[in-house]
């Protein structure tokens, strides 16, 4: 037990609790031949100066007693039952092969390992390490009641999480496997669910750390953290689980084999499942399930046993271990992106977590430890905070650590020159960046090179849905192996190579997904520019493909079929990348990359018809979700125009006296989306009393906290659309008015389902 428990427990009480707390302190006898502590030192404490003189006055493990007995007298069961179960050290045990050791040796000896694998991390990939204790910035994370399965592209999950509906409590790592509800219950799976850079992996390292350092977590016995990146080369080969250890974590191999067998085979014969009345103490980390080719199919049934001594199929292994068929009160913690959730069944998670990256006051507090001078941290911020797109992007801690490199650039190279605003602007800022740092060592042509062939690989791997990359997936790119390693090791903070065991497994990804669409989109504009090549036709080559094919082609074709593409995707899995595309037909943009780009007179005129084309989409009846990416690629062309113009409307006060275009409707969406002020209380009458209006700003009505559609002639037509939006998960909307409408019977029964939704956050209906 170490003061930080004590701590933990006290921060879980009210303030009457607390004060009550503090005075059974103040009574005699509250433990016999323990003092008292005087109520003039407890009348100003707040929790931890409480606990400080908690541990003065009695000592820890007094203090431990006190606080026990305070909390039956205070009827709060629930935390001393949690207290007993989480005791930070465990207890000692003796494993007597292959001599007898007490477990501690093992814990203490993996933990010193651990230590020095952790202390010092990459920010984003940058070759130096830093302390991870200096650069690690706390992460937003929340409790996920359920596994929300969201196929939208990630950047969208983002724009949606960014302005969550209601003040959510945050978690502390620490406190995973705690239950959210603050009661004991035994939690043995956790999954934790973020967007791609989101933070999870620093996550991991952290919590390791922490525990190897003895700041937290000291109930466990022994960590292994596995990465699925390592596990699958070894698809279908045969280890014991003690040998699979040893071959992927290189920190245990001072732990005899027949140690961890004699461990693994008393937990699996003991029949306990409860972690916390095991023996031995397990915890198996398994970092990005989205990234893993294995074979887990969770879902069958599987009744064959598993002798854990024996060499099993790797696969074979991670399942019986992820559906507690092997080492049953051993702990488990998945981290994964959305979109791989399922692979887990519901039944084998006992908690969900979220990681939702940065909320505003951490990204502050990441750019003034990155920038030490104050004025210059305030201009950054300020910049951050009046761009949009930069600035929902930044809840990412890998696009902080980007928009940092590049802004640090721009201002000691540039004085007085103007910042990035759009997406793509930055991102061609940091290409030219990492070009210019490796054009000395490597000379120019070598730097384009690699580049190049960088940008074939993220376009090629992009549309298999590809993140991280074998030798067979450079293979079918036609990208040499050896000329993969040799870019990984010049465009370190782009592109990496990870190595499997011993060296052997060779993998490569990009530093982030976003840094991959560039790449791919910059292939595609490189392709059409310097050989007059497109790319984006897909096989089978119909007639009027290949006529495009063997014809001249215009940036205005590629826009168009880019912007069609993206437009058939039902999960927008390309919209990041057509932002990057339509950015890079600018002149500016190209002019950038003039090393990549053969000069081109990209004519205004051009540019024009993908804006006039884009307009006439957004006059189709397109989801609300594609409309809103393409007043992105809008944003991306420097067109404010039907933004600008939706806002003299909404700003003339007598919007529903205009008849809007659909196109202007979805800029009304996109303003509203934009504006903390229309999202607090949405009112429809201030834009149309209708059923129209409704249908087109569902999207502003799920992200607003209040609704008003009184006296709006709806009828239970709109009553549909309205249950869809309180049965989402995403919803915010928590009080809604649908006063003097005539819905009928079949409305309300409609919107009947919705209200019976488990997601349901409604708490006032009129």
């Amino acid at each position: 037990m170490t003061p930080e428990d004590l701590l933990n427990t006290l921060d879980d009480l009210g303030d009457g609790e607390f004060k009550k707390f503090k005075w059974f302190l103040q009574q005699a006898n509250i433990i016999q031949g323990l003092p008292t502590i005087k109520k003039s030192r407890l009348e100003m404490t707040n929790r931890w100066d409480t606990v400080d003189l908690m541990v003065q006055t009695y000592r820890l493990p007094g203090a431990v007693k006190v606080t026990r007995k305070v909390l039956e007298r205070i009827s709060r069961n629930d935390l001393l039952l949690s207290l007993s179960a989480s005791r930070s050290r465990a207890e000692d045990v003796m494993v007597p092969v292959p001599e007898p050791c007490p477990i501690m040796f093992y814990q203490q000896m993996l933990q010193s390992n651990f230590q020095d694998k952790f202390t010092c991390a990459q920010e984003g990939w940058t070759e130096d390490k830093q302390r991870l204790a200096d650069i690690y910035t706390e992460l937003y994370i929340t409790a996920g009641y359920d596994v929300h399965i969201n196929t939208q592209h990630e950047v969208r999950q983002i724009e949606k999480a960014w302005k969550p509906a209601e003040p959510e409590k945050p978690i502390r790592p620490t406190d995973m496997f705690k239950h959210p509800s603050g009661d004991y219950r035994p939690i043995k799976t956790v999954m934790t669910n973020g967007i791609a850079g989101i933070g999870k992996t620093f996550l991991v390292h952290k919590f390791v750390l922490d525990w190897a350092e003895k700041r937290s977590n000291q109930d466990v016995h022994l960590i292994f953290p596995f990465t699925f990146r390592q596990l699958n080369p070894l698809k279908g080969e045969k280890f014991s689980l003690a040998e699979l250890i040893h071959e992927c974590i290189p920190e245990t191999v001072g732990i005899p084999q027949d140690a961890l067998n004699y461990i693994f085979t008393d937990v699996q014969s003991s029949g306990i499942t409860n972690y916390d009345k095991s023996k031995f103490k397990l915890l198996f980390v398994f970092d990005g399930l989205d990234e893993s080719r294995l074979h887990l199919d969770l879902h069958s049934e599987d009744i064959r046993s598993v002798d854990v001594t024996k060499a099993t199929k790797t696969d074979v292994l991670l399942r019986k271990l992820i559906n507690g068929k092997l080492l049953r009160s051993a702990r488990i913690w998945i981290t994964t992106r959305p979109a791989a959730a399922n692979q887990i069944p519901r039944e084998f998670i006992s908690s969900t977590i979220e990681v939702r990256g940065f909320t505003d006051q951490q990204k502050e507090e990441y750019f003034r430890k990155r920038f030490k001078g104050k004025e210059q941290a305030d201009k950054l911020i300020c910049h951050i905070k009046t761009t949009g797109s930069l600035h929902i992007m930044c809840h990412i801690p890998v696009f902080c650590w980007i928009t940092a490199t590049v802004l640090e650039d721009v201002l000691k190279t540039r004085e007085g020159g103007e910042l990035p605003r759009t997406l793509t602007e930055m991102y061609a800022e940091f290409l030219v960046f990492q070009i210019d740092r490796t054009k000395e060592k490597y000379g120019p042509e070598k730097s384009i090179q690699y580049i190049k062939s960088l940008a074939k690989l993220a376009f090629e791997q992009l549309e298999k849905g590809n993140l991280i990359f074998y030798e067979k997936d450079l293979r079918e790119s036609g990208i040499d192996f050896s000329e993969a390693s040799v870019c990984s090791g010049v465009f370190t903070e782009i592109f990496k190579e990870d190595r499997g065991r011993k060296g052997k497994d060779k993998m490569f990804s990009f530093v982030h997904l976003s840094v991959q669409e560039f790449l791919a989109a910059l292939y595609v504009r490189m392709s059409l520019i310097n050989s007059n090549k497109n790319v984006m036709l897909s096989p089978p080559l119909s007639l009027k493909n290949l006529r495009l094919l063997f014809s001249k082609i215009s940036s205005k074709k590629i826009n168009k079929i880019s912007i069609d593409r993206a437009l058939q995707s039902s999960n927008g899995h390309l919209d990041l990348f057509l932002r990057f595309l339509l950015g890079l037909s600018l002149q500016t943009n190209q002019d950038k990359l003039q090393s990549l780009l053969k000069k081109t007179d990209c004519r205004s005129k051009t540019n024009q018809k993908t804006i006039q084309y884009i307009k006439e989409k957004l006059g189709e009846n397109l989801s609300p979700e594609r409309s809103i990416n393409l007043l992105h690629c809008l944003n991306e062309l420097n067109d404010r125009s039907l933004i600008e113009e939706t806002q003299q409307y909404l700003s003339s006060g007598s919007l529903s006296t205009y008849e809007l275009s659909p196109a202007q409707w979805s800029a009304l969406v996109f303003i509203l989306l934009s504006s903390e002020e229309h999202l607090h209380v949405f009112d429809l009458k201030k834009y149309s009393a209708s059923e129209e209006a409704l249908l087109r700003l569902l999207l502003v009505v799920k992200a607003s906290k209040t609704a008003l559609l009184s006296n709006c002639n709806l009828s239970e037509r709109t009553c549909e659309a309205l249950s869809l939006v309180l049965s989402s998960q995403v919803s915010s909307l928590t009080e809604l008015n649908l006063s003097n409408n005539d819905l009928k019977d079949l409305g309300v029964k409609l919107l009947s389902a919705g209200l019976e939704s488990p997601h349901c956050a409604l708490k006032i209906l009129r």
